[in-house]
């Protein structure tokens, strides 16, 4: 990534400094734990973390991570691994990328976050060459119940192929994918499905992402999650051009 992007009011930027990671940490943990704090973990070392900032005043309102790694054979090592049984994506040949700990400030609503945030990711992965990017979407909160139409749309529509698809490794799960053919259901509620579904991980299947069969029950993040894969060949290309216009 060059010096950054802006649209609107917002600019994107490298973190260079203790204290940029810092503000990172910090806005981390008032998305996922609430109040005051470091959300910080020995990944964060290993990773590029990219900055979302008010150009007025340079507020924090965005951030993720990056891990790059070389191939599937280094996948056992990302964060996502500790959840999910990887094997089958040890195949995968082509460099890949582990974005993660995604968030926007909770009183933050402007739709050009987001989208400077998905061009600087852009910027990032064509200059890497990467051919895979995955991670962990987060739905907040433990209570499954209120994501089913959710669950229910993305085991209807999103799973992996059968090449790449996680296995369960955690023994605390949600099988949407058994729940769904167990109950036959014919369609799911496709509008409240996309109403409680996270935005990242929307605009991961708008390119045509895919998913693991079952959420992860994250206690201690205070999240159901679910692994999520966008092999970059596949994005359609109109909205890979509108992408690679947002980067510059």
């Amino acid at each position: 990534m060059g010096p950054g992007l802006r649209e609107g009011r917002y600019r994107s930027r490298i973190a260079e400094t203790a204290e940029d990671l810092r503000a990172a940490q910090a806005l981390r943990h008032l998305c996922f734990r609430g109040g005051e704090g470091l959300d910080a973990d020995p990944f964060d070392d290993r990773c590029t973390h990219v900055l979302i900032e008010e150009r007025a005043g340079g507020r924090l309102v965005c951030c993720y991570r990056l891990l790059p790694l070389s191939g599937g054979a280094e996948i056992g090592g990302s964060y996502s691994a500790q959840f999910y049984g990887l094997e089958r994506l040890e195949r995968f040949e082509g460099p890949m990328a582990e974005m993660g700990r995604f968030c926007i400030h909770p009183e933050a609503r402007d739709a050009d976050i987001l989208r400077v945030a998905w061009g600087a990711m852009t910027s990032w992965v064509d200059a890497r060459g990467v051919e895979l990017l995955f991670g962990c979407a987060s739905f907040r909160g433990v209570e499954a119940e209120a994501y089913l139409d959710a669950f229910d749309m993305l085991a209807e529509r999103h799973l992996a192929p059968r090449r790449w698809l996680p296995r369960v490794k955690m023994a605390d799960v949600v099988r949407f994918a058994e729940r769904f053919r167990r109950l036959g259901r014919q369609t799911a509620d496709r509008r409240e499905g996309l109403r409680r579904m996270p935005p990242l991980l929307k605009t991961y299947l708008a390119m045509g992402g895919w998913v693991s069969d079952h959420a992860v029950v994250d206690r201690d993040m205070n999240t159901l999650h679910v692994f999520t894969g966008l092999e970059i060949a596949a994005v359609p290309p109109t909205r890979a051009r509108a992408l690679r216009a947002l980067a510059g």
